[in-house]
């Protein structure tokens, strides 16, 4: 049965994101302790207090907390105490203390997610209205939104996270309409399976325009020295002094997590099941996206399952198309997929300006010229990695090539797989690919 979104905490209105505003503080005055900090972050990273603040901290039950609302903002408050402790100094540490380590993993594992920074945590759980509304309209204003927490208290960091919950909330017509369409395919309602994809193309369409407006109010030079540095995990960081991860408390065992990624938004995922987009491995195409997978555990745990309920359609709404003969139907489905390919174009071209060319700014600034800018040397053998662990360009790249495989008209195909979309759309925005 095609799962049904109010079965996996997803709203028609509001996409992935929860259906009532997070909380921005636990009620309890026994966790007041955990939030004077997390509001304290910015100045005790400022003053390179925040280990010994923490290290102060007395050691807190999580039996107190009452409802999957507080629990999530637990979760999300201990999870940038956590960062900014192991990042927040010179250099990092890999031993986080048992008064932030065991209620985290405590709180994590009620939520079904990994004890790290989460694009949950970072993004889904921290926002909060401006001027408090009870209209449904102006409950994801970008404009009347703020972020309940932030590492560096930046306008540029708050608005980074700001522009991906916009971006989920404008991304629930594309899942409302892409289950539409599949439920037309089903029924082998080609009228309706023609009109609700063509409207998931349009929403598609806008979703990449408001993945433009990071450039608005975060500046590339201080997203990449300032704030990134914050969002890394601790796997893969050998290069940064995390040999082997991080010991959580008094385990003997280090633990290596992913840091917070886009490639975390169940919203991304969505599409590409919806429209039978497959991804493989980077550099090679025979076997399955190893790195996508893994994003998935990083994902709240009702919305991998709604993923995971929907995969096995992820053929019907193509199969559907190239069935028949339908050019209208067609050129409805191909459209979809140059819509989230053009996405894809868009989403490199920011990555390109925020990490790729801040990267190579290192060499000419000089060692030591800020503070950060050691951990922003993130590079292995040569090539610039995300903060969930994976090589930047290549992977993006290749998801964006391989979105245009799953086309079903001869145009489609031409038009999506040979380039020249991608071509037409870089030389008209001026930006090189190789740079």
């Amino acid at each position: 049965m095609i799962p049904e979104l109010r079965d996996y905490d997803i709203s028609p209105s509001w996409g992935f994101l929860p259906s009532q505003l997070p909380l921005t503080r636990l009620p309890q005055k026994y966790y007041s302790p955990w939030e004077i900090t997390a509001d304290s972050i910015p100045s005790l990273i400022l003053t390179k207090r925040i280990r010994k603040v923490v290290d102060a901290l007395p050691l807190l039950k999580t039996d107190k907390l009452a409802s999957e609302r507080e629990v999530r903002r637990a979760y999300q408050a201990l999870g940038f105490i956590a960062h900014a402790y192991i990042w927040g100094t010179d250099a990092p540490t890999d031993k986080l203390p048992p008064q932030i380590a065991k209620p985290w993993i405590e709180v994590s594992e009620k939520l079904g997610l990994p004890p790290i920074g989460t694009y949950a945590s970072l993004c889904l759980w921290n926002f909060k209205q401006i001027i408090p509304s009870d209209d449904d309209d102006d409950m994801f204003d970008l404009d009347n939104l703020t972020t309940i927490n932030t590492f560096t208290g930046a306008i540029d960091e708050s608005w980074f996270y700001l522009v991906s919950v916009y971006f989920e909330q404008k991304g629930s017509l594309a899942i409302t309409t892409g289950l539409e369409a599949l439920k037309c395919a089903e029924k082998n309602d080609i009228g309706r399976l023609t009109s609700n994809l063509q409207q998931m193309a349009e929403a598609l369409d806008l979703l990449g325009s408001v993945l433009m407006r990071m450039e608005e109010m975060c500046d590339p030079h201080i997203f990449y020295f300032r704030i990134r540095p914050y969002l890394a995990g601790w796997k893969n960081m050998a290069s940064v002094g995390l040999d082997k991860g991080v010991f959580y408390g008094n385990e003997e065992t280090p633990r290596g997590f992913a840091g917070g990624s886009n490639a975390q938004s169940s919203l991304i995922q969505f599409f590409d099941i919806i429209l039978g987009v497959k991804h493989y491995a980077t550099g090679d195409l025979k076997a399955d996206n190893s790195f996508m997978n893994e994003m998935r555990q990083y994902m709240p745990q009702k919305h991998r399952g709604f993923l995971t309920a929907l995969e096995p359609y992820s053929a019907t709404i193509r199969e559907r198309v190239n069935e028949e003969n339908n050019p209208e139907l067609a050129l409805a489905f191909d459209a979809c997929l140059a819509m989230l390919k053009s996405f894809r174009d868009k989403h490199i071209q920011i990555v390109t300006r925020y990490i790729v060319l801040q990267a190579k700014k290192i060499n000419s600034m000089g060692s030591g010229t800020t503070l950060r800018s050691g951990l922003a040397r993130k590079k292995q053998n040569g090539e610039e990695k995300g903060t969930g662990g994976t090589s930047l360009l290549p992977f993006l790249k290749q998801c964006r090539d391989e979105t245009g495989n799953a086309a079903a008209g001869s145009w489609g195909k031409r038009i999506l797989t040979d380039g020249m979309l991608r071509l037409k759309y870089s030389k008209s925005n001026g930006v090189n690919e190789d740079d």
